[in-house]
């Protein structure tokens, strides 16, 4: 196979059809920016629920040795086994619960101390003395409701039990950013994948008008006995050089939104919330499911390139 007939072809068919092949890559990094945000979203929204909870859910911290909230149910200093038996019992048997998971001091611990490097502000859990430690942090219930709107039985039930040091309730707050998250992320996919669906007839077109203009050197290749696939490599070398500059054009621009957005933005503004860093941009980018836009550029522009050539070179 001689290749630079094939880097030829593909030089001369991305300047033939180079209208087309730009109103392609546009429309990719557009597309592809706009998926991208919507992992970025949805990485998001998980780990805020993974550091709140949800609307769904309300967190019950338990009494330590010093408890800093002052509450009277912790009189008796760090919560005892006969306090925590009635605290589940009465989870167990509230109608407005539909279950509960316990979190250690550890895990709770670890959870808020990942969140502050995250954010910058680990200083009180670093040092020689630090002023939060894993023996202060609470153990906790993450209780999760049957409905955002039926809690005050539970709450009340639990707010007078001794052990209770406080319930942490922000359905409201919550319900509020996660209802924006959906709003942003599915927005975003559905933008998208009107965009793709454009891209894809873009493509078709692309591959159609290529394949017209050099019908005549098809057919010459073909009385030659040149092989399919020898025929079809440029056509495929210009889908994939018309990807390539669609991930990095959006991968620049989710980069932009990950440095100015997050990092010099929200994560500064907002320090309480958790928020995407890095890996989750990498995440977006090379994904699994849903795919990142490394593996979903590739296959909106090789995949109707291979079946739509088969017909398109038959001459």
């Amino acid at each position: 196979m001689q290749l630079r007939y094939v880097f030829t072809e593909l030089r001369t068919g991305l300047r033939r059809n180079l209208s087309m092949h730009l109103a392609v890559i546009l429309t990719l990094f557009v597309s592809l920016s706009l998926a991208g945000l919507g992992i970025l979203i949805q990485r998001e929204a998980e780990l805020t629920n993974r550091q709140l909870g949800n609307e769904l859910k309300i967190r019950v911290n338990l009494c330590t040795v010093d408890d800093p909230t002052g509450s009277p149910n912790c009189a008796s200093g760090e919560i005892n086994d006969a306090q925590r038996e009635r605290i589940q019992s009465e989870i167990d048997g509230s109608d407005e619960v539909a279950g509960a998971r316990f979190q250690t001091k550890e895990e709770g611990y670890k959870i808020a101390f990942d969140q502050a490097k995250r954010n910058g502000t680990a200083a009180a859990f670093e040092g020689d003395n630090p002023v939060v430690t894993v023996e202060k942090w609470p153990a906790a219930y993450i209780v999760t409701l049957k409905s955002p709107d039926r809690a005050d039985g539970i709450i009340s039930a639990l707010a007078g039990l001794d052990g209770v040091s406080r319930i942490v309730d922000q359905r409201d707050e919550l319900g509020q950013i996660f209802g924006i998250m959906r709003i942003l992320k599915y927005g975003s996919w559905v933008a998208s994948a009107f965009l793709l669906f454009a891209a894809l007839m873009q493509v078709a077109n692309t591959i159609r008008l290529a394949a017209l203009a050099r019908r005549r050197e098809i057919a010459i290749m073909r009385l030659v006995g040149a092989s399919t696939l020898y025929i079809t490599l440029p056509f495929l070398l210009e889908a994939l050089v018309t990807a390539a500059a669609g991930v990095v054009l959006a991968g620049g621009a989710l980069a932009a939104f990950q440095y100015w957005g997050v990092d010099q933005g929200m994560a500064k503004e907002v320090a309480a919330l958790p928020w995407v860093d890095w890996s989750d941009y990498a995440q977006a980018l090379i994904g699994g499911f849903p795919p990142g836009i490394v593996f979903l550029a590739p296959a909106l522009t090789l995949i109707p390139t291979l079946l739509l050539t088969r017909k398109y070179i038959k001459v």
